[in-house]
């Protein structure tokens, strides 16, 4: 039997700046090599909504 699953993985690092975070070239592209292994890139561009809305939290909390 065949099982097939989804996975979604989110960043705002570049590829290229994965590397700084794990720590090792040959890691970085080892896992980079299976997560993009027959995947669909999605790269957005634009504000973050959470830095967006924590500003706006913020903004509120000092005027009260």
């Amino acid at each position: 039997m065949t099982s097939r699953s989804s996975l979604i993985v989110t960043t705002n690092l570049p590829f290229e700046n994965w590397t700084e975070v794990l720590g090792s070239e040959r890691l970085t592209g080892a896992a980079l090599d299976r997560l993009t292994h027959r995947c669909q890139i999605i790269e957005t561009t634009g504000e973050s909504y959470r830095l967006k809305d924590a500003q706006r939290r913020r903004r509120k909390r000092t005027k009260e």
